[in-house]
């Protein structure tokens, strides 16, 4: 495994991130938010800047991570300005990660119906139904645009989003028949609020190469108070989760990068702070 980390969550001076991610020794880099721009809405002046600053630091770009359809409801028409505007932005991402050499983009799943599936009367009272199949039906367009550009799509198990866990993850993947075409981007810490353990449920669906990228951080979570506390590496719900996910990833040949997500901020401190607390552990267990 290669790793990395999201520049934004050490800074989104890039320049500041990609030189702190080199001197801690990572290789990768994935971009997210940069200066004042969301990946994808920079302008050209930036886009060489961000080319250059990468290869002075001799970074790989693991990914480029834009939020596409991450707010948009799964009611949206495939023919409406909002869904066009989101199929141009991911049109940017992927020009732009031709660019900086990586074939890897990330997008989300559309705004999170909460139940999707259900019997035994459920469906006449709780379920969203169609939801699923409207939002199969409005994943084909980024699938066809990533076919013919030639990258890999992930979508990210999202807290927000219809994709919420690695099962709903696979079940996307072997529903649109897509294996091959999209691959989970796989948050393990967020797979924990909608109650789906990282190991051994995580990884046994994920399975199969069905991971394209990967995020870790750690969190206490707490589903029933409607909160998430963000922590070092190793000091929250996350910590049972941790070694095995690392061996699970060994076993399955995953040979792609590994993001170290900086979200936590120490108390007096900024999220480069809490980056340096959690790498050792970050490194020991992925390295």
């Amino acid at each position: 495994m290669r790793l990395g980390v999201i520049s934004d969550g050490i800074s989104r001076d890039v320049r500041a991130a990609a030189e702190t991610a080199k001197s801690a020794g990572l290789t990768d880099i994935e971009y997210q938010y940069l200066w004042e721009y969301e990946v994808g809405d920079l302008p050209l002046a930036r886009r060489r800047e961000v080319r250059a600053i990468t290869a002075d630091n001799g970074l790989r770009v693991s990914c480029l991570s834009r939020h596409i359809f991450a707010r948009q409801p799964v009611q949206v028409e495939a023919d409406s300005h909002e869904y066009r505007e989101q199929m141009n932005a991911l049109a940017r991402c992927i020009e732009f990660a031709h660019e900086l050499g990586t074939d890897i983009v990330r997008m989300m799943s559309c705004r999170r119906e909460t139940i999707l599936f259900g019997g035994g009367g459920a469906e006449h009272w709780v379920v969203a139904n169609h939801a699923w199949g409207k939002l199969q039906a409005l994943m084909e367009a980024p699938l066809e645009l990533a076919a013919r550009e030639n990258v890999k799509l992930v979508i990210e198990t999202g807290n927000g989003t219809m994709v919420n866990s690695a099962y709903t993850m696979s079940k996307l993947i072997d529903d649109l028949g897509a294996r091959g075409r999209l691959f989970a981007l796989w948050d393990p810490c967020n797979t924990l609020y909608c109650g789906e353990p990282p190991t051994p449920d995580g990884l046994n669906f994920l399975a199969d190469g069905k991971i394209g990228h990967v995020h870790i951080k750690d969190a206490v979570v707490e589903p029933a108070r409607a909160s998430v506390t963000f922590c070092k590496l190793g000091e929250g719900h996350m910590a049972p989760h941790l070694q095995a996910i690392a061996d699970g990833l060994r076993e399955h040949n995953y040979a792609g990068s590994v993001s170290l997500e900086s979200t936590y901020r120490p108390p007096g401190g900024g999220f480069a702070d809490g980056f340096h607390e959690s790498m050792p552990l970050f490194v020991r267990l992925y390295g």
